[in-house]
């Protein structure tokens, strides 16, 4: 007989609101981003505006990113305990211990452990390194924006100060290569995600829809 399960409202609105958000926004601003740096289309007429269309839009998604990561932020301090920064600090020798398993599990060389409501505690650490990617990814982009010829102290928060401990093209160049790592992320979460939904049968896909898991009583307890 299988283990009744009980249903668990682990993803609020606000963090499902955001987690969908910064897909589009990422596969926007990848794609216009990769174009500014290297464009693949070219005008056939002088009244045609590729790369003023491709700017404007990466601008308006780089905005709506930047304010989709403060929401997401904010809600890990006001959020349930599903949404909670302090999940992102796995670091306590129990925690650790679990991590490992969950990456054997990966790996196909172990068990899987516990099935969590929430996140799993590489799942924490996972968010809190992406989350460090997207700081400096929006750091950056203002601090290349900056750099344009605007002053005051608005832009110096934004990104501006980030040209003081580093030159303009390393900037330029580490924006490139983390887009890189956060589209690599992307895959290997949506692998792990679906990974563990078959393992686990806790409804992990479709949570991020309805915001809802199904655990057993042995793991919720």
């Amino acid at each position: 007989m299988a283990e009744q399960r009980i249903r668990v409202y682990a993803w609020e609105f606000p963090v499902r609101l955001c987690h969908w958000i910064n897909v589009l926004s990422i596969l926007t601003l990848s794609v216009t981003g990769y174009y500014i740096g290297d464009p693949f289309i070219h005008a056939t007429s002088s009244k045609q505006y590729i790369m003023g269309w491709m700017r404007f839009i990466h601008f308006t998604a780089a905005y709506t990113f930047m304010m989709s990561v403060i929401i997401r932020l904010y809600w890990s301090i006001a959020g349930n305990r599903y949404a909670s920064i302090r999940n992102w600090f796995p670091f306590t020798p129990k925690r650790l211990s679990a991590m490992g398993t969950d990456i054997r599990c990966y790996l196909l060389i172990g068990e899987k452990g516990k099935c969590h409501p929430g996140h799993t505690q590489l799942g924490g650490l996972s968010y809190l390194i992406v989350n460090l990617m997207y700081l400096f990814m929006i750091f950056s982009g203002f601090a290349m924006y900056a750099a344009a010829g605007r002053t005051g102290a608005l832009w110096t928060v934004l990104g501006g100060w980030l040209l003081s401990i580093m030159s303009l093209q390393t900037a330029r160049l580490l924006h490139h290569l983390v887009m890189y790592f956060i589209l690599v992320f992307a895959m290997i979460h949506v692998y792990i995600s679906w990974f563990s939904d078959s393992k686990e049968k806790s409804g992990m896909m479709g949570s991020i829809f309805t915001g809802y898991k199904y655990v057993t009583q042995r793991d919720w307890e």
